[in-house]
This record gives C-alpha cells, sequence and structure tokens, in this order.
C-alpha cells in the first residue's frame, strides 16, 4: 500500500509542487507568516521542518542558546525567538539569508542572521540548544538551492557537520537532527562514530510516503 501512495505521489503530488514553488509563496504556521521564494526550502510541503519543530516544542526555551543550521525560511529559528531563545540562524544560501532577515522582521523578532556554510562563518561559542534539518540525498549539489537537499556524492555536508560540532556544544547541549528513511542513516552513523558522537532516536514518525526519525546527538562516553 505505502509502495502504491509513493509511487502515485511520485507522479502527481511531486511534480505539482515543483510547478507551484517556481514562484514566491506565503506560508502560515500557528501565527508565523513567511514569505518564501523559489530558491528557498518551502516547510509547507514537506513533513521534517514541522516534525522538528513539534519536538522542539517540548522544550523550555526561555534564555537558551539556540542555534539553527540551515534555518531556510526561518520558520524553526522564528519559533525559537518567540519563545524567547537567543537565537542563531545560519545558511548557505544568500537568498536564504536575504529570506531570514524579511521573515524575521515580518514576525517582530530579534535573530542572529549569519551566511555560513555550517560552522564556518559563526564565532567558536556554545549553544544550549542546536537544531539541524540537513541535506541528506548523496549527490552533489550544483546551485544554492539545492543545498537543501544534497548532502555531496560522499556526504561531505556530514563530514564537515561532524568535525566541528563539538566545538560548539557543551556537556548539557541538546543537539537534534532530523533524518528520513531514504537517506543513507548507516554512513551518516559511520561518520557520526569517527568523530566520537552516537545519534540516538528520540522520536519517528511515518507519513504518507516515508518514515522521519529524530535523532539526539551526543558525544560518545
Amino acid at each position: 500500500m505505502r509502495s502504491a501512495i509513493k509511487h502515485l505521489a511520485e507522479r502527481t503530488y511531486k511534480p505539482w509542487v515543483v510547478k507551484y514553488l517556481t514562484k514566491p509563496r506565503y506560508y502560515t504556521y500557528n501565527g508565523i507568516k513567511l514569505t518564501i521564494p523559489p530558491e528557498v526550502f518551502h516547510p509547507g510541503f514537506f513533513f521534517s521542518t514541522k516534525l522538528l519543530l513539534q519536538y522542539i516544542n517540548k522544550f523550555s526555551l526561555k534564555k537558551k542558546t539556540f542555534l539553527e543550521l540551515g534555518a531556510g525560511s526561518g520558520l524553526i529559528s522564528i519559533f525559537a525567538a518567540k519563545k524567547n531563545a537567543i537565537v542563531t540562524a545560519t545558511d548557505i544560501n544568500p537568498v536564504a539569508i536575504d529570506c531570514l532577515k524579511k521573515n524575521s522582521e515580518e514576525n517582530n523578532v530579534s535573530i542572529n542572521i549569519i551566511h555560513s556554510d555550517l560552522f564556518e562563518n559563526i564565532p567558536q561559542q556554545q549553544f544550549d540548544v542546536i537544531a539541524i534539518n540537513p541535506p541528506y540525498y548523496k549527490k552533489q549539489p550544483q546551485n544554492y538551492k539545492e543545498y537543501a537537499w544534497y548532502c555531496g556524492e560522499n556526504g561531505e555536508y556530514f563530514h564537515n557537520l561532524f568535525d566541528a560540532l563539538a566545538e560548539y556544544m557543551h556537556a548539557a547541549s541538546t543537539v537534534l537532527m532530523i533524518l528520513c528513511e531514504g537517506c543513507d542513516t548507516e554512513m551518516i552513523h559511520t561518520i557520526a562514530a569517527k568523530n566520537k558522537f552516537v545519534l540516538n532516536c528520540v522520536y519517528k514518525k511515518q507519513n504518507l510516503f516515508e518514515k522521519d526519525f529524530i535523532f539526539k546527538i551526543k558525544l560518545a562516553e
């Protein structure tokens, strides 16, 4: 049944979404209003952003230092800022950076926005919470938009992530990353282990098309 639904989605839903997102679109979620250009990942048509946000909502974020890597349109970062977190939001895509600035202003929140490839331009500091909705399909991105989807032929994104992550954590940091069953989870676990990290699945949910997993990342003891 699931395979039939997935096949139907590939033939009907996905092409419609691709066509729809060729123009700037507006999206509202729990009172957060977003303008999303075609070059930026749209959180309304994919499950990962909202699922990660719903999990993050379980935590008290007041006065917590919060980092979102690859923030895109800013839904998670704006949500965290509205919960009184001290938020830093980054993205490699310059269009997303402009989008983040406009959306944070529209929603009357203060966010430290940094144009950065992962941790490259982030001043070294230790965050209380780090949220990651990564690109996880193995292919070399050809433009900034594709950086939201593709992690490189050999998972270069994850090599760079786990190589620097420890420098931005403290002993009590909560680091959350969402993945789906369609990505190479074995590769990601292997890269994490080489850098002395473990990924513990803390939540999973089946949607119409695939299963998503939220992992808590910790340094191995």
